[in-house]
């Protein structure tokens, strides 16, 4: 009896043995603690990636280039032969995997390996981006040249990840002419037409290429529209007096720039103390200013400004005369109206041109008229005719009679008599009995 209790205690203690080492066994078997973070790094950077595994024990850790089928390292040994990668652990827990100059050929999926039955594993990407870099081979040159009102295409290659973006701006931040009809101050793509070019969009264009990866980068191209010179002459006649100075001006547009210069009477005009000459350019205008001094009467005549350059030569010309000083100007005259019974001193009108005035039954506050409208026989109170009734309306007895007036007709009688004399109406002959 006793000995089957010892057998018994015995299977007992055994079974739990077993069991104790079958947790200890389950309780020390690697795991990650973590997973691999997806890591994202500069062109030309460092990085590392970490692999975070726990009861590692005697384990062994593998690292693994997934995309290129590359083994990396095995434990703290390096396999690859790329000096660049490296393998450092912290306390038997992380394991780096270290990259020095990063490469684009380094992006792809990383595998950290533990060596366990069966093997157990985890993955994280390496991101690696570019910045934009403009392709000079594969672009247009920086300087372009094009004669006006021909098409010209501008084109532009950048390559980089992800992949860049292209913009065209013009430098002085105009607007672009896009197929002659829409106006833009950016034009997206890789080319950018310009249609029938004028010398309005000659200039610097920009190519801007961008990704998100600093830094942007821009390529820079110079249009050259070319054409033959144009002369403006804002004053075709100009007049001075003998004795000082006057200034002609012409306005020039060329490209490429034009030789610019005065004649006068088949003479290139040189500066001197008698001629000074002056020209301000500004990109594809030229002004162009000559000034002639104390002016003689040989200076009088024909100035031809003359603008050339390998396209074509044009000319403009002014023509400069003499005028006479203006006079003193005459003093005003003070005069008295024979209206004015105060005695108040008034500057004489300017002179009119002769007017006269009807006593029309017309309104006076129409404008006046020098046409004598039509007669219309005045109304006259006749003291002859009021004796004698109707019967003796066509006889008098003297030349005196009444005229009835309306007081406008009476206010233009006032003014025209202070303004000219006397006013006397006009006579109307009467017809005998």
């Amino acid at each position: 009896m006793a000995e089957r209790q010892g057998r018994s205690r015995y299977l007992t203690i055994s079974i739990l043995h077993i069991i104790t080492i079958m947790c200890q066994a389950l309780s020390d078997k690697p795991m990650f603690a973590e997973p691999i973070p997806n890591v994202t790094v500069a062109l030309g950077r460092d990085v590392s990636l970490p692999c975070v595994i726990e009861n590692l024990g005697t384990f062994k850790v593998v690292w693994i280039h997934v995309g290129r089928q590359m083994l990396v390292s095995v434990h703290k040994h390096v396999v690859t032969r790329i000096s660049r990668f490296s393998v450092s652990n912290d306390n038997q827990k992380t394991w780096l995997l270290h990259i020095r100059s990063v490469e684009q050929q380094d992006r792809g999926y990383y595998m950290c390996q533990v060596n366990t039955n069966p093997m157990i594993s985890q993955v994280g990407f390496l991101e690696v981006v570019v910045p934009p870099n403009i392709l000079d081979s594969e672009s247009t040159s920086s300087t372009v040249a094009v004669r006006e009102h021909q098409n010209v295409t501008l084109t532009c290659k950048a390559d980089g990840y992800p992949t860049p973006k292209l913009k065209w701006k013009r430098e002085d931040n105009q607007v672009i002419l896009v197929d002659r009809r829409t106006k833009v101050l950016t034009h997206e793509g890789d080319q950018l037409n310009l249609t029938k070019i004028t010398r309005n969009e000659m200039g610097a264009y920009l190519c801007i290429a961008s990704n998100g990866v600093p830094p942007t980068v821009s390529k820079r191209i110079i249009v050259d529209v070319e054409f033959s010179p144009m002369i403006f002459v804002p004053n075709q006649l100009v007049g001075a007096p003998s004795g000082t100075n006057v200034t002609i001006d012409c306005q020039t547009e060329a490209h490429p720039r034009a030789i610019s210069y005065w004649m006068f009477n088949n003479s290139m005009v040189l500066s001197s103390e008698k001629y000074a000459t002056e020209t301000e350019q500004n990109s594809y205008r030229n002004h162009m200013r000559l000034t002639i001094r104390n002016l003689q009467p040989g200076d009088f005549g024909n100035y031809r400004c003359i603008s050339k350059n390998s396209l074509g030569e044009t000319e403009g010309s002014i023509r400069l005369y003499e005028f006479l000083k203006p006079s003193i100007s005459p003093k005003a005259t003070e005069i008295k109206s024979s209206a004015n019974k105060e005695g108040r001193k008034s500057t004489a009108a300017p002179p009119r041109r002769s007017t006269t005035v009807w006593p029309s039954p017309y309104s006076p506050y129409y404008p006046r008229r020098t046409e004598r409208p039509a007669l219309r026989e005045p109304e006259y109170d006749r003291p002859e005719e009021n004796r004698r009734g109707s019967s003796s309306a066509h006889s008098t007895t003297g030349s005196s009679y009444i005229i009835r007036w309306s007081a406008p007709q009476l206010m233009v009688v006032a003014v025209q008599y202070i303004l000219t004399g006397p006013y006397m109406p006009p006579y109307v002959p009467q017809a005998a009995n």
